[in-house]
């Protein structure tokens, strides 16, 4: 789909007024000339893969784009760069994380080691071409709070999906094909129609999930690019983590499901996985390390910021999570055209 396309599409379905899209103008590739008169580069693009196999494009599109951005904000003498990077470029680590530089050099996967290769090679250049940079960290990013309305399912969705598909493969076999499947897996139905999916998911039991509505991520962006006019790095999180047993809790109550416990990894050990508990397994590849992830995003910073203008992150409770999963549900899981 062409720039132009996505570009109208992602302003319709954000519902700007017409009047307003003349503010808004097109470059498509590489700007190679300076264009003076910008006074500050918001750079939010990102390729989120956290596959091995794509590191190439996570690394063209995180560390090379951002290089040509900077790039042309040196011949522009752009005064002003702030980058959207993630909590979670801290690393592989356990414990606080703080506002700071990222010095680690261990990573859960290519995106996070990607975004913390554009920090440092922004915090560098800026400070040698005398640009002001402001970093802002986002955690996991979900829906709007009031309304639950995105238009991207991965992520916190993804491994709710993937249960619910389970769920319907293994429905559909007992209803339609003599439930053969099902019964191998020790899958079954109640009389209610609640399906019983024996399922354990390995978890860290200090740890748990940082989640912010889209809606506070923006609110939070603006006040801080507001109030930083020398720059600085400000994690843009919940200051509750959100624990998995909760979500799994939230999960099979919404979704009429029994059977899935959040357990450690002596369980293991005592019983290796099913062949439910392995597929479900590969499907959340990807996503498992956060599951068992016990990071701390300090905010001292951003607090100090944010308390001036009452803006505080909302808890991830059961009616958020009734709030999203509905949405998610009502449009088939299915990002529209953009």
């Amino acid at each position: 789909m062409p720039a132009a396309q996505r570009l109208q599409g992602i302003l319709d379905w954000h519902g700007v007024d017409p009047s307003l899209r003349s503010n808004a103008h097109l470059v498509v590739g590489k700007p190679e000339k300076p264009i003076r008169g910008i006074d500050r580069i918001i750079h939010c693009a990102s390729d989120t893969s956290f596959s091995e196999r794509n590191r190439q494009r996570v690394w063209a599109a995180n560390v090379d784009l951002c290089r040509d951005l900077l790039d042309f904000a040196v011949r522009s003498r752009i005064p002003s760069f702030i980058q959207i990077s993630t909590a979670y470029a801290a690393g592989r680590r356990s414990g606080p994380c703080v506002e700071e530089p990222i010095k680690n050099i261990r990573f859960t996967n290519v995106y996070e080691e990607s975004k913390a290769a554009a920090e440092n090679l922004l915090l560098q250049r800026c400070v040698q071409e005398g640009i002001s940079l402001t970093i802002l960290r986002p955690s996991i990013v979900y829906g709007d709070s009031r309304t639950g309305r995105t238009f991207r399912f991965n992520a916190l969705y993804y491994p709710v999906k993937t249960a619910l598909f389970l769920r319907r493969i293994f429905i559909e076999d007992i209803l339609e094909g003599g439930g053969k499947r099902a019964s191998g897996s020790g899958v079954f139905l109640e009389p209610d129609g609640t399906a019983v999916l024996p399922l354990r998911i390995e978890v860290n039991e200090k740890g748990g999930l940082n989640l912010i509505p889209v809606d506070f991520f923006t609110d939070a962006f603006f006040v801080l690019i507001g109030n930083s006019p020398n720059g600085g790095i400000y994690h843009i999180v919940n200051p509750l983590q959100t624990r998995i047993e909760d979500i799994i809790g939230y999960a099979q109550e919404q979704f009429k499901l029994k059977g899935i416990r959040a357990c450690s990894p002596n369980d293991f050990k005592k019983q290796p996985r099913s062949p439910l508990e392995l597929l479900f397994a590969r499907y959340m590849e990807a996503y498992s390390p956060y599951f068992k992830d016990s990071r701390i995003f300090l905010t001292d910073k951003t607090n100090g910021i944010l308390r001036h203008y009452n803006i505080s992150c909302p808890p991830y409770d059961r009616n958020m999570f009734r709030r999203c999963m509905s949405y998610a549900v009502a449009h088939n899981w299915a990002s529209p055209p953009l």
